[in-house]
């Protein structure tokens, strides 16, 4: 069993503004994240309009973008409130679950979601790609994908394991290749620890600057902090058995349970003025 695919490792050197996020984020992604943010997923209106112009979009831009994700369904709006709704809102269980991960006893097996042999379209193929990155899948071959048989069913969104059911038939199965080899090769460990590395010195110095009250700070950590949280979900969870020495897993994420208190705490401060 040979796998075929490796993953390019992430810049060693402190991150730019540029090279945190995939994307910039627009109006739909500001609010979005910053509504994922909040439990319960709830905001005033005026107050997600005034946080989207610290990131230079118009006030207007921002309540096109408020309305358009109503009609969406991706929010509701009552009183002047806007909350989160619908598939956005169902990803907040599973970004939870990636700030504190409690995977399942792993016991050898790997998990193995077999594509059925059926014509598929671009769209249904493009679909269950996104899905399987969602669930920690890693294709091992052209219509195989795989990982450690370690994971709840919580710890993605069940729209993503329903694209994955409907396209795939499951086996449970002990590779030949040593095992640490194979999530090495399929999952980059390596890579994930030094980007991690990377995140958590530049989301720290963000959390000094907001703990004293730099409110230059909020609209940057926000979005080093975006960038932090993409990269918890990203965490393969493999068992501590294949990880390598000195996993960044539980410093990145109480980093980010750090900057997350002070980010609120300014960001409160901010909003009562």
């Amino acid at each position: 069993m040979t796998p075929t695919r490796n993953k390019t490792a992430a810049p060693a050197s402190a991150p730019t503004p540029a090279d945190l996020l995939e994307r910039p984020l627009g109006a739909r992604s500001v609010i979005g994240s910053l509504l994922l943010g909040v439990h319960p997923p709830r905001l005033p209106g005026a107050r997600i309009v005034e946080w989207c112009t610290r990131f230079g979009i118009a006030e207007g831009t921002a309540r096109v973008a408020l309305s358009r994700m109503v009609d969406r369904g991706e929010l509701t709006s009552e009183r002047g409130e806007y909350e989160l709704a619908g598939r956005v809102r169902e990803l907040q269980p599973a970004q939870d679950w990636s700030l504190d991960p409690r995977p399942t006893r792993w016991r050898g097996a790997w998990r193995f979601a077999v594509v059925d042999g059926v014509a598929r379209d671009a769209a249904a193929r493009a679909s269950l790609r996104q899905a399987m990155r969602r669930v920690r899948f890693a294709e091992l071959r052209e219509g195989v994908w795989t990982r450690p048989d370690n994971l709840p069913a919580a710890s993605a969104p069940a729209e993503s394991w329903s694209v994955v059911e409907e396209q795939c038939s499951w086996w449970s199965a002990t590779p030949d290749d040593d095992p640490r080899r194979l999530a090495a090769v399929l999952f980059a460990p390596d890579s994930w620890a030094q980007r991690a590395q990377v995140l958590v010195a530049h989301v720290a110095g963000h959390t000094t600057a907001l703990a004293a009250g730099d409110d230059d700070a909020l609209a940057p950590g926000f979005v080093a902090g975006a960038a932090m949280l993409q990269h918890a979900r990203r965490d393969p969870v493999l068992p501590p058995a294949l990880l390598p020495a000195d996993w960044p897993g539980a410093e990145l994420r109480s980093t980010y349970a750090r900057f997350q208190r002070a980010f609120a705490a300014s960001l409160a401060a901010t909003f009562r003025r």
